[in-house]
């Protein structure tokens, strides 16, 4: 589903933060603001630990050469210095996998849905985070760029999904499905 986050493993500190954004009404969305106001802050405690317990996806690197060229990888990578846009993975890890608390992993998430936090950061709509960073980041993206390293993101669950099924072939003995 485009427009919604993949949640397991997430971190459920961050969870619960977000959560209470969308009760308090700093974070909008009409569909979980409701949701969230309709629950107290320990049931927002136990759904952010739920989904925080959740298996993640497999961590994928994706060590293939990258040029500039290959916008959303590049800047997921290696960012773009020139422009104060520093390489996603800088804070959300390698291959997007998430650092800590307050930086949630990418790699998975749904083009769509990154696309559209991306977006709300630049519009000032969605709370800049940790450091105030998001929003400084974001408006210096350019549509394409938004695009692309949403994209990136995304596709990498595939690969993901590619490795863990490669994996249990192995396991069972064999090398095709």
């Amino acid at each position: 589903m485009a427009a919604f986050p993949r949640l397991g493993g997430v971190g459920a500190a961050y969870l619960q933060q977000q959560l209470d954004a969308f009760a308090d009404g700093t974070r909008k969305n009409a569909i979980m603001q409701p949701i969230a106001q309709g629950l107290t802050p320990q049931q927002r405690i136990q759904v952010a630990a739920y989904f925080s317990s959740l298996p993640k996806p497999a961590a994928v690197q994706d060590g293939a050469a990258r040029t500039p060229s290959d916008t959303g990888a590049w800047l997921a990578t290696r960012g773009r210095w020139d422009e104060g846009i520093p390489a996603c993975a800088q804070c959300h890890g390698p291959g997007g996998v998430g650092v800590g608390e307050n930086f949630p992993p990418l790699a998975g998430q749904p083009a769509g849905y990154l696309a559209d936090q991306l977006k709300a950061w630049q519009s000032g709509a969605r709370h800049p985070g940790p450091l105030g960073l998001m929003e400084s980041i974001a408006r210096k993206l350019k549509p394409a760029d938004v695009q692309a390293v949403s994209d990136y993101y995304a596709g990498l669950a595939s690969k993901a999904a590619a490795a863990t099924a490669a994996a249990g072939r192995a396991r069972a003995g064999g090398s095709t499905p």
